[in-house]
C-alpha cells in the first residue's frame, strides 16, 4: 500500500466524529463493519472491515478498508496469549505500535473498565455507565445456553480523560449487535478509538 493510500485512509478516519459499527455472525467467523454516518443517520462509507474466527481473538486482529481484505489499516493483538489481563498493542498498517488498551480486572469485578493508551495524550479511562445493566450482564452468562446468544440490552461505556468523556460506544437494543461510536475529543486517533470499540464486542466476556 502506497503512502498515498495511508494518508488518505487515516484523513478518512480522522474526519469522524460518529461511528456506526456493527457485527455481522457468519459460519465460523465473526465479521465487523465500521462505518462513517450517513446524513440520514444511518449506515454511510465504509471505513474498516474486520474478519476473525470465532474464539480466535487472542490472535492478531486485522481492519481493512473494505471488505476485499488488500489494504490493512491497523491491528490489534495480545501481548500474552494465556493472561486475561494482557494488554493489546495497537498497531498501525505497517505493524507500527501506535497505541495499547487493556482491561482492568480488578475494577471489572463490578463494572468492566478498560483503559486506552495513546502516546501523545495519555490514558483515558472507559467504564460501564450503567451499573445495573452491568451486573444484568454478568447474571446473563450464568443462565444455561445463554451464553452462546449475544446480551440483547443496551450498555454503554463512557471513557474519560480526567473529567471529561473523550469518547462513548453505546450498544443498541437488540440481538444484532450494532453500536454507536460518539468522539468528542479531536485529538483522538480514531484508529484507537475503533480498535477499542471492536475490543469492547470481541472480548468483553473474557
Amino acid at each position: 500500500m502506497s503512502s498515498l493510500d495511508d494518508s488518505l485512509d487515516e484523513e478518512r478516519l480522522q474526519a469522524q466524529r460518529r461511528l456506526l459499527i456493527r457485527q455481522r455472525v457468519r459460519l465460523m467467523v465473526n465479521q465487523y463493519e465500521v462505518h462513517a454516518e450517513a446524513p440520514d443517520g444511518g449506515e454511510g462509507e465504509l471505513l474498516a472491515f474486520a474478519q476473525q474466527k470465532r474464539l480466535a481473538f487472542k490472535e492478531q486482529v486485522t481492519l481493512y478498508s473494505d471488505d476485499s481484505k488488500t489494504r490493512p489499516i491497523l491491528g490489534f493483538k495480545a501481548r500474552k496469549r494465556i493472561d486475561l489481563a494482557s494488554a493489546y498493542d495497537i498497531t498501525d498498517a505497517h505493524g507500527q505500535p501506535i497505541g495499547v488498551f487493556r482491561k482492568d480486572f480488578k475494577r471489572s469485578l463490578l463494572a468492566s473498565t478498560w483503559h486506552l493508551e495513546q502516546p501523545d495524550l495519555g490514558v483515558v479511562t472507559g467504564t460501564e455507565r450503567n451499573k445495573f445493566v452491568a451486573v444484568l450482564r454478568r447474571l446473563w452468562q450464568f443462565i444455561p445456553y445463554a451464553d452462546s446468544l449475544p446480551f440483547a440490552w443496551p450498555y454503554h461505556f463512557d471513557f474519560y480523560a480526567g473529567d471529561q468523556v473523550v469518547f462513548s460506544v453505546e450498544k443498541k437494543l437488540g440481538f444484532r449487535d450494532r453500536y454507536v461510536v460518539e468522539i468528542g475529543d479531536a485529538r483522538l486517533d480514531r484508529r484507537l478509538v475503533i480498535a477499542q470499540a471492536v475490543g469492547l464486542d470481541a472480548l468483553q466476556s473474557r
